[in-house]
């Protein structure tokens, strides 16, 4: 399933993103609005052993909410969050031999198939990784194949009042992005491009 070697990659990209998160870090502030770098990688793991959790219980089993909160990130964040990247790539290696697999996400209160759902994580695991990059003040290295497959996923994601609610995945579509694919990509899913730490700083926003 190529969603699943295109998965693997973007972790594989963000990795040393998160190798370089330190605990003094935790309190800067990302382009999640409201969320500082540690309530942001709480999420991320929440959410990868979420995901996880929901592969593993297959076409039969369903998972609740709780599976996907924030999850503490202990002494090391960095191998915290490493940690479970890992976790979720390898519950969807594991699936790839059963590919008319569906999973119940309750977030959105029903079934879709596995390749969907990998697609899903993808565009959080592309996203996700640039918001605690530019947190940082550092780059990410994403090839011009997954740029590419986070510009489908993110024109995929839908639009309208949802995207306003507090808490909702990702903010409102913004104008502009250009024509730079990533930033394109940004965009779609409520990102300013340009934003950096010294631009939020004591704001908390993106």
């Amino acid at each position: 399933m190529e969603i699943i070697g295109l998965h693997r990659r973007a972790t594989t990209a963000v990795e040393p993103v998160l190798a370089r998160v330190r605990p003094v870090d935790l309190g800067v502030p990302t382009p999640c609005v409201g969320w500082d770098l540690r309530a942001l990688l709480e999420h991320m793991t929440g959410q990868d052993h979420g995901f996880a959790a929901a592969v593993r219980a297959g076409s039969t089993a369903d998972v609740d909410a709780t599976a996907f909160a924030p999850r503490p990130l202990g002494a090391d964040p960095a191998t915290t969050a490493a940690v479970s990247a890992a976790e979720v790539g390898t519950a969807f290696a594991e699936a790839a031999t059963e590919p008319d697999r569906t999973v119940w996400l309750p977030e959105f209160g029903h079934r879709f198939p596995l390749e969907q759902v990998v697609g899903f994580h993808l565009i959080d695991t592309l996203v996700h990784g640039w918001d605690v990059a530019v947190s940082l003040g550092i780059a990410v290295d994403y090839d011009d194949e997954l740029v590419a497959a986070g510009l489908t996923q993110a024109g995929g994601v839908p639009t309208g009042a949802a995207r306003e609610r507090s808490g909702a995945p990702f903010a409102p579509v913004r104008a502009g992005g250009g024509t730079d694919l990533w930033e394109r990509t940004l965009a779609l899913l409520g990102r300013d491009p340009a934003w950096s730490p010294a631009r939020a700083k004591g704001t908390l926003a993106g």
